[in-house]
């Protein structure tokens, strides 16, 4: 089972493209480290204040997919720089 989820975030501090790259790494980072997936920023790289993040997890079942691509969601919800405009889960 393949899940992704493609999350549309602000990010209201960036004040120019390396404040929202250092922000953006910093999450990526963290969430490749702990969790089992795969993230990438997937569309708005060149504005300063909107990101697409674009998270992915495969694992032989739907159950165990989601729950890797919940806590992802639990953990961007968590960082104060970012917030979730929209998300869209898609199931292969």
């Amino acid at each position: 089972m393949i899940g992704s989820v493609t999350v549309e975030a602000i990010i209201y501090d960036a004040q120019s493209l390396k404040e929202k790259r250092s922000v953006l790494k910093s999450v990526v980072t963290r969430l490749r480290d702990r969790l089992n997936i795969s993230v990438a920023e997937t569309d708005h790289q060149n504005v300063w204040q909107r990101t697409e993040l674009t998270i992915v997890s495969v694992s032989p079942d739907r159950v165990r997919c989601e729950q890797e691509l919940s806590k992802a969601l639990h953990f961007i919800d968590s960082v104060p720089e970012i917030e979730t405009a929209s998300v869209q889960w898609e199931w292969m």
